[in-house]
């Protein structure tokens, strides 16, 4: 059963703040995919799709890798 979860992350600013932030989260288990709704400067909605539910400490700390922000 895959789990379908939607962030709200700030501090991103371009094509390559969401590469970043993809690939930090893409890399947790059980992650099959990542879409982002880049709001330059605002709150960007990331779409995270996994497996299984995933705990929001590790969706936060995979964020904070990419030098960026869970709102």
């Amino acid at each position: 059963m895959s789990a379908t979860n939607t962030y709200t992350v700030t501090g991103m600013t371009c094509g390559h703040c969401v590469a970043s932030v993809k690939e930090e989260i893409g890399k947790l288990e059980g992650v099959t995919g990542v879409d982002v709704d880049l709001v330059a400067g605002g709150e960007s909605k990331v779409q995270v799709t996994s497996a299984a539910p995933l705990p929001v400490e590790k969706v936060r700390d995979a964020v904070d890798e990419a030098g960026y922000q869970l709102a």
